[in-house]
């Protein structure tokens, strides 16, 4: 799973999956989910996302995994 921040746009793109995205579809104002060819989400993408995220902050409790952290 990736967190990608664009800074330029103020999105958020939540990568779930290795898998490309075919279909995408807005749930509510500025928010897609992008779902791969058997129907699975594969992504969420939220515009505007400083004002719908708190983007200062982030926890990560107990995941079975390494964690990698990319400086802007």
């Amino acid at each position: 799973m990736k967190l990608n921040y664009y800074a330029a746009t103020d999105s958020l793109y939540i990568d779930l999956s290795e898998q490309p995205s075919v279909e995408s579809r807005e749930i509510s104002e500025g928010i897609v989910l992008d779902y791969d060819s058997k129907g699975n989400l594969v992504g969420i993408d939220i515009d505007n996302a400083s004002r719908k995220v708190q983007l200062e902050h982030l926890l990560v409790n107990k995941l079975p995994s390494e964690i990698t952290t990319v400086a802007a």
